[in-house]
């Protein structure tokens, strides 16, 4: 599943150092998800296609819509915060109808959210078993992002949730339709979501080009394939 009989160590050793990065910041993703409290900095990655600016506003979006679902529910439920570009990824189980639509209305009253898209299932909390089938699943939709010569990996963004895999990120339609179908082969995923924001190949390259350092947070507004499962 890491690799292939015909890598180098090398490229052996980079690609599983790079995986159990992956798989440690999920597990502290599962561990301690946002609804109890415990929310987990991370930091900026230089090669993702968001500005600096709009990751670390994310990560603020992150953190404060967590902290206000948490007040609204207490511990009614497991609820996970996934914010890129100021699009808001709600994910988890609440107790009801209600529950969810206030988790939605808290996190879309923070400050700088652009959407909200509210995945959150009406059903008992999932096991610890069933989440860490969720981050095995993650690692292994990474790891063959990773190993796939025509995409850049850290481009995509994952959440897993029972099995439903969820894909984030600024991508071309021809990126955006090969990580589905990359992530549609992969063992244990039993559904995709596409939530990306399509750009052009000409805006690609102008992301791609080295800038002065601009760390703006404005989006885009051509979110495409919002909650279209394939």
């Amino acid at each position: 599943m890491f690799s292939r009989s015909t890598s180098s160590p090398a490229v052996r050793s980079r690609r599983v150092g790079t995986l159990l990065l992956v798989l440690a910041s999920s597990l502290l993703g599962a561990c301690a998800p946002l609804l109890m409290g415990g929310v987990v900095a991370t930091g900026v990655t230089v090669t993702d296609r968001r500005t600096t600016g709009a990751q670390l506003e994310d990560s603020r979006i992150e953190t404060r819509a967590a902290s206000r679902i948490s007040d609204q529910l207490g511990d009614r439920g497991h609820v996970n915060v996934n914010s890129y570009n100021r699009q808001v990824l709600l994910t988890g189980e609440v107790a009801n109808d209600a529950d969810k639509a206030a988790a939605e209305q808290a996190a879309a009253r923070v400050e700088n959210v652009r959407s909200v898209v509210n995945e959150l299932a009406i059903m008992g909390t999932t096991t610890l078993s069933q989440r860490s089938s969720d981050v095995l699943v993650t690692t292994r939709v990474k790891a063959n992002l990773i190993d796939a010569k025509d995409l850049s990996a850290n481009a995509f963004k994952i959440v897993t949730e029972r099995g439903t895999v969820y894909l984030l990120g600024r991508v071309t339609l021809r990126e955006a339709d090969r990580a589905t179908e990359l992530t549609r082969r992969t063992a244990g995923v039993l559904k995709v979501v596409r939530l990306f924001e399509i750009v052009s190949e000409e805006d690609l390259l102008e992301m791609q080009a080295p800038k002065g350092g601009s760390s703006g947070t404005s989006a885009p507004d051509n979110v495409a394939g919002s909650g279209r499962a394939m």
